[in-house]
């Protein structure tokens, strides 16, 4: 059987603009969902385990999706919120380098986990990843807590990311909408350097639609490219907090923030070095939200 609601969505439109679709309907139509068998978990929280790259599909000038293996009757173990870090040795460097990484894929997908990766000219993981090829291995260790979420645990959250900062808030939004109980008012705004940065842009768009009521996104860029650009323009401001999300003042508002460290910096202060939550700062903190209101990835 197939995958209903968001799930269904994100195979249709998942490249950028409308890019790849059939790439990405070829990958689902590889790898269906199995059986209907009680799931064996992937992940190991104790240890780091090899999964090799079945597929990897370009998205835009430096992101691609990345399909890792699982067997036919495994799921990855992660739950929402949470995340995975991924090991590997680069170059002549002695330590190894370990990073976080959010996948993409349902959070019941069986026989496969996909990850979108964003390629940075210093990101060594980053970069090591954009040079496996099928058939390569990558080792992860998880799931690492985040943030433990509950259906209606809030009238509203808003999300806050910049670039692939886009991946624990997808997370979040495919579980809320695709869970018809969960009432949960949701509203994105993506900052991105420009139109041709923002990744699964189509399918955000396609959420937006089939969940109008629900779901709500923002998109604002450094420079518009074109003079027709809807969206808004700059880093985000004070005055788009406003505008967007819900006051601090409102009962049962969550807001949730993830991006490079000058964004975090600026939106609500970063997080500690332990990678502990951190007081609230920037914009959050002028605006009034509590601790109890913010949310790190």
């Amino acid at each position: 059987g197939g995958y209903k609601g968001p799930q269904a969505i994100l195979w249709g439109v998942l490249a950028t603009g409308g890019v790849l679709v059939a790439g990405y309907s070829y990958m689902r139509s590889k790898y269906p969902h199995v059986t209907e068998e009680p799931a064996r978990l992937a992940l190991n929280s104790r240890k780091f385990k090899p999964f090799t790259l079945q597929d990897k599909v370009p998205i835009n000038h430096d992101t691609s999706m990345f399909r890792f293996a699982l067997d036919p009757d495994e799921e990855l173990g992660l739950y929402v919120t949470s995340c995975f870090v991924a090991k590997a040795r680069v170059g002549d460097d002695e330590k190894p380098i370990v990073r976080a990484y959010t996948p993409v894929s349902p959070q019941y997908a069986r026989g496969y986990f996909d990850m979108v990766v964003k390629k940075y000219d210093d990101g060594k993981m980053s970069s090591h990843i954009h040079g496996l090829e099928p058939g390569d291995v990558l080792h992860i260790k998880g799931p690492i807590h985040k943030l433990v979420y509950n259906a209606n645990d809030f009238k509203e959250i808003g999300m806050v990311a910049g670039g692939s900062g886009i991946t624990p808030m997808l997370q979040l939004l495919q579980h809320v909408l695709d869970d018809p109980k969960d009432k949960t008012k949701l509203t994105l705004m993506y900052a991105n350097k420009s139109e041709d940065d923002i990744i699964l842009r189509s399918l955000l768009d396609s959420y937006a639609e089939k969940y109008p009521k629900q779901f709500r996104v923002v998109y604002t860029v450094d420079k518009a490219s074109t003079p027709d650009w809807k969206g808004e323009v700059g880093y985000v401001t004070k005055d788009m907090v406003q505008k967007y999300f819900p006051a601090a003042s409102k009962d049962n508002v969550m807001m949730m923030v993830c991006g490079p460290m000058p964004m975090m910096k600026s939106v609500s202060g970063p997080k500690l070095p332990d990678f502990s939550q951190g007081e609230v700062d920037g914009i959050f903190k002028e605006l009034g939200y509590k601790s109890d209101q913010v949310f790190k990835f």
